[in-house]
């Protein structure tokens, strides 16, 4: 294998990408949503002479992939309605700011940072907007997205689902959980070890919908041959980051892993909403050239 075989850009026949969503065992209600999605330029036809259109090259090179999910946070049918319009939002101003996918991965890449905080933002707004109008509702939501733009993988972090990425044996936690009991933790006043039995640990201190929202904007190579897995905290309430890891290791397919981890967060009580997402580009023996 080459040395730079992990830097040459995939593909999109390359792409092996899977995402799901389970209610749980004990949640009567799915109030997580979550998309996948690539986005190119594309030219539609609305006429012409030609017999066959069809054969014309009229999907562009893929700009970007995304990857998002949401867990919704409120009283009945609230936190749904809350991460589908925090999804629809942030799809609906992804599609209107192409623009702005050229200047990324670049030196002076502000203007996506500043896109992806606005998009954010855009939806808390959005879900704020829509609660006001129902006083007897509680709607926020999580928002954890992933914008791949080779090589380069933007994570905007508002809530407690997480983003993963593993590479060379070592799982690493992209964004960082905005809850109390991790804010405590980050003030020195709780020990690390003992966040994740806190009490606190599922008290979201920032949301989309919620009194503040803090989008983190962060960015992290991703050679090929690396693993993201978004999720929300219906699976790693039960599956913890050595158990991921290992089922990363041995994975065969990205559909495969989100089956897997599912199946064990419901073998260990299900006791919230399970949703994941996985992608990879494997690196291959033998690759083409890099897209221009």
């Amino acid at each position: 294998m080459s040395p730079d075989a992990q830097w040459v850009r995939p593909q999109d026949t390359e792409l092996d990408m899977f995402g799901l969503t389970h209610v749980g065992r004990v949640r009567k209600e799915n109030q997580d949503h979550f998309m996948l999605c690539t986005v190119h330029p594309q030219v539609v036809v609305h006429g012409t002479s030609l017999p066959d259109p069809e054969s014309l090259p009229l999907r562009g090179t893929r700009l970007a992939t995304y990857m998002l999910v949401a867990d919704g946070v409120g009283s009945g049918a609230g936190g749904g309605e809350a991460s589908r319009l925090a999804l629809a939002t942030i799809t609906q101003y992804v599609a209107s700011s192409m623009r702005s996918y050229h200047a990324a991965g670049a030196a002076t890449d502000t203007e996506f940072y500043e896109a992806l905080t606005t998009a954010a933002l855009e939806a808390h707004a959005v879900v704020r907007d829509k609660a006001a109008k129902d006083p007897g509702a509680k709607m926020a939501t999580t928002l954890t997205l992933a914008v791949a733009v080779w090589p380069y993988m933007y994570v905007t972090q508002v809530g407690d689902s997480r983003c993963y990425i593993y590479w060379d044996g070592t799982l690493t936690q992209i964004t960082r959980d905005q809850t109390i009991a991790q804010g405590l933790v980050d003030q020195g006043i709780l020990p690390a070890d003992r966040a994740s039995s806190s009490p606190l640990s599922h008290v979201l201190s920032s949301a989309i919908g919620s009194e503040e929202a803090m989008p983190v904007v962060s960015r992290v190579e991703i050679p090929r041959g690396c693993v993201i897995v978004l999720a929300t905290d219906g699976l790693t309430k039960h599956v913890s980051d050595d158990e991921i890891t290992e089922q990363i290791e041995k994975m065969e397919s990205s559909e495969q892993l989100c089956r897997t981890l599912l199946g064990m967060a419901l073998e260990r009580g299900g006791s919230d909403n399970v949703t994941l997402i996985a992608a990879r580009a494997p690196i291959k023996e033998t690759t083409a050239a890099p897209a221009t």
